[in-house]
C-alpha cells in the first residue's frame, strides 16, 4: 500500500541589517517544490506602522479568461483598480466579509475601481466564468512580500524590533503567526513545516468545449 504524503512547505529566514534598518529573506517550498503565491508579512509591536499611501497603481487584471495576478497582497486603504483585456464581458464580485462588493456586466476595455478599507482575505470570483478566483490579502502593515515561482522573496527596510511574522497561502489550513525579533546583526535561520490543504479549484474546460465560454 503506498502512503499519501502531505503536502509541506519549508521557511528559510536570514536575515541582516544595515544603517539601522533591517533585512529578511524569505525561501518558502512545498514537498512538489518552491512555493509560490505565499504572503509574508511583518506587523511591528513596539511601535506603529507608518501611515498607508495609496498610489492607485494596483491592479487585478481579467486576461484570458482569468484574474492575473493570482494573489495580491495589499496595504488596507489601497484602491485597486480591475481592467477587462478580454474581448467579453466579465462580472466580478466579492462575497468575503473584509470586502463585499459587486461589479455587474462590464465589456471589454472598460475598468472598475474597489476601495479596500479592512484587513483580511478577499476571495474574488466571476459570476460568468465560475473558474475564475483569485486572493486579495489586505494587510495592516507596510512590511510585506509574495513569494515568486522559485519560492523565494525578501523584504527590507524595517526598524529593529519585535514583529510578528504571518505567512498565509491559499492552501494552509490556517496562517502562520508567531513572534519574532530583528535586532543588530545577524539571526540564524528558521524552519518551518506546513501541511497543505488539496488545491480544490474549479478546472477550466478546454478551449472550444462546453464551460469553455
Amino acid at each position: 500500500m503506498r502512503l499519501s504524503l502531505p503536502l509541506i512547505f519549508v521557511l528559510v529566514i536570514g536575515l541582516s541589517l544595515r544603517a539601522e534598518t533591517a533585512t529578511i529573506s524569505f525561501q518558502l517550498h512545498a514537498q512538489a517544490g518552491p512555493l509560490e503565491n505565499a504572503v509574508a508579512s511583518l506587523m511591528p509591536l513596539d511601535f506603529a506602522p507608518p501611515p498607508a499611501a495609496d498610489d492607485g497603481q494596483t491592479k487585478v487584471a481579467q486576461e484570458n479568461k482569468e484574474y492575473e495576478p493570482y494573489v495580491t497582497a495589499i496595504r488596507a486603504d489601497t484602491t485597486v483598480r480591475f481592467p477587462n483585456h478580454d474581448s467579453v464581458q466579465h462580472h466580478i464580485y466579492s462575497i468575503s466579509k473584509a470586502k463585499r462588493f459587486e461589479k455587474p456586466l462590464y465589456a471589454s476595455g472598460a475598468s472598475e475601481t474597489v476601495f479596500f478599507d479592512h484587513t483580511g482575505v478577499v476571495t474574488l470570483g466571476c459570476n460568468i466564468h465560475d473558474w475564475m478566483v483569485a486572493y486579495i490579502v489586505v494587510l495592516p502593515t507596510p512590511w510585506f512580500v509574495k513569494t515568486g515561482p522559485d519560492g523565494t522573496a525578501a523584504l527590507q527596510g524595517m526598524p529593529p524590533g519585535r514583529y510578528r511574522l504571518e505567512v498565509w497561502h491559499p492552501r494552509l489550513a490556517k496562517p502562520l503567526s508567531k513572534e519574532i525579533t530583528l535586532a543588530a546583526g545577524s539571526n540564524p535561520g528558521e524552519t518551518l513545516d506546513f501541511k497543505l490543504k488539496p488545491d480544490r479549484r474549479i478546472r477550466r474546460a478546454p478551449s472550444g468545449t462546453s464551460g469553455g465560454y
